[in-house]
């Protein structure tokens, strides 16, 4: 049997049986941000083929925008630059507008702020900078949507990633207090796990590296990972 072009799958696939959107393309998205290009290629149309039905679907331009904003970074890697700022524009926005369309949707919040908050720290400042704010105001934002409920709900690998961007995100933008309220409340909460010993360590050494700020064990934060 011929194989049916990518746009196709992807299409026969969006007309399945009614599943969360992440549930869709977070695995391959995942694998994509890893170096796998075929996975990008299948996210990539899985994404797009949800915008042409649906342009404003917030969730399908999160991830999407995400694709192309981490196109940008291997156009910047070989130097063409005036190639990469334009993915990196088009990614940038195509984030930006999935938040203003819903700014309550975790689905949307928590894929931006990882993008973000990972790719600020390559950055320069200029550049970095608007990005680490939105970052932590999306991480701040999911937690604030969350918090008032049952906590026993959340993975311990999913809290402690919010958790640990919120108070990395903070200390970096110089909210030390901010970020030493939720570093208490890893060591508290968390204790004897990696991000604990992650709290730990800023306590000691006043920052994180970039490899300590990352996430434990994932490439990119799943949209509600942090739930069970």
């Amino acid at each position: 049997m011929k194989q049916l072009p990518i746009v196709i799958a992807a299409a026969l696939l969006l007309n399945a049986e009614p599943i969360r959107f992440d549930h869709k393309v977070r695995d391959l998205y995942f694998a994509a941000f890893a170096g796998d290009k075929d996975s990008l290629a299948k996210a990539m149309a899985i994404t797009e083929a949800t915008l042409k039905e649906t342009p404003d679907h917030a969730e399908a331009l999160v991830w999407h925008g995400g694709g192309v904003f981490f196109q940008s970074g291997d156009k910047f890697r070989v130097g063409e630059m005036q190639a990469a700022m334009e993915l990196l524009t088009r990614g940038t926005g195509m984030m930006d507008r999935a938040v203003e369309l819903e700014p309550k949707n975790i689905g949307v919040r928590v894929p931006r702020g990882a993008a973000y908050l990972v790719a600020s720290r390559g950055m320069p400042p200029q550049m970095g900078q608007p990005l680490l704010e939105k970052g932590v105001s999306d991480y701040e934002a999911a937690w604030d949507m969350q918090k008032d409920g049952d906590l026993s709900r959340f993975s311990q690998h999913g809290i402690g990633e919010l958790w640990i961007g919120i108070a990395d995100g903070n200390a970096r933008l110089g909210k030390k207090d901010r970020a030493a309220e939720f570093f208490r409340m890893i060591q508290e909460k968390l204790p004897n796990t990696a991000w604990s010993a992650k709290a730990d360590k800023w306590f000691a050494e006043g920052k994180l590296s970039g490899r300590d700020g990352g996430c434990v064990g994932c490439h990119m934060g799943s949209p509600r990972a942090f739930q069970k």
